[in-house]
Formats: C-alpha cells, structure tokens, sequence
C-alpha cells in the first residue's frame, strides 16, 4: 500500500503487464494461482526461479518511497515532501510507516533466504542502486554489514567462500549508510 492505502505500484505493474501483454509469460507455477500483475512483483516471481539469486537492496529503497510509497498521486497535500527528499526530516508516523514497509519486504524474502545458493545483502540505508556507484560498492567508507561490505559480500556469494544472508537492523541503527538526501 501506498501512503493513502492506495495501490500506485500495482496499478503501474498493471498497466506494464497489459499493455506488454506479458501474462502469457510469466510463470505458470505462479499464474495458476495468482493473477499476472501479483505474478509480476518480485517476491512472487522469485519463487519460480530456480537459479541461485542474490538479493541487494536498501530496506529503505528512496526511488520506492518517492515513486510508489508517497507520490505524488498518493500524497496530494505534500505531507510526505519532506520526508521524501530527506529522511532526517520524517515524522515519527512517517518512521513507523516506513518500518513497517521494511519488515513487510523481510517477510517477503523469507522464503527466497531459506535455500543456502540464494543470498541476500538488506541494509538499512535510504538509497537505491548501490551497486553501480563506487562509494557505496566497494571503498573504504562503504556501507557495512557486520564489518562486510556490499562488493565482498557478493563476492563471498559468488565464489562460494561463504553463504551471505546479511540483514541490517532497521534505522536509525547503520552509521555507515550513504543516504540519499535531494534538494
């Protein structure tokens, strides 16, 4: 649920999977029991796919708080606006929503974590894509885990050195988040 208890991103889904008409490709172990669009969120697909995934992701991901949490067509007033652009200027409400966001998602990928070739890397940081920038990937100051960083983590996945089921502690805990912060 979006913040007005509406369905942003599940209409959005919707719409991508009747406009591409992708019903037909989804899998079956999912489509005979659930309808396309729920077939189209991850923890619903990731259940078919048999290949060993690693999961990484910010439990406060901040392109899903501003496109599907609290957009605009969510949040008509601009009560979240704040909140949006800086996590720091959040309300407790708006804390506790976004708590419950993050332990829906960890009650999502509980069964995706039980097979020991899945991994997955959750931190507790408001960001997105921290895999494709250098200071979060993989320098002297990026976020951790347990004293392990994103990049070996995978790669302790990847190479077989070690099983990686790293879950943070929920906010404000992780001082070692780059947090997004836009103007």
């Amino acid at each position: 649920f979006d913040v007005s208890g509406g369905h942003t991103l599940r209409n959005m889904y919707g719409g991508i999977v009747s406009l591409q008409q992708l019903a037909k490709n989804l899998p079956r172990t999912c489509t005979n029991h659930l309808d396309a669009t729920s077939c189209f969120f991850p923890q619903n697909l990731i259940a078919s796919i048999k290949t060993p995934m690693f999961i990484l992701n910010a439990a406060y991901d901040a392109w899903q708080v501003q496109a599907s949490l609290a957009p605009p067509s969510a949040d008509p007033h601009g009560y979240w606006n704040n909140c949006k652009k800086d996590h720091a200027r959040c309300t407790s409400a708006q804390i506790q929503f976004l708590q419950n966001f993050r332990n829906q998602m960890l009650k999502a990928i509980k069964n995706f974590a039980r097979p020991k070739q899945n991994g997955l890397f959750i931190n507790s940081c408001f960001a997105h894509c921290q895999s494709e920038r250098q200071d979060t990937w993989f320098s002297d100051n990026a976020p951790v885990i347990k004293n392990k960083g994103i990049a070996l983590a995978v790669g302790d996945w990847y190479f077989d050195r070690t099983g990686v089921k790293e879950i943070d502690c929920p906010y404000p805990c992780d001082k070692s988040c780059h947090n997004l912060v836009f103007k």
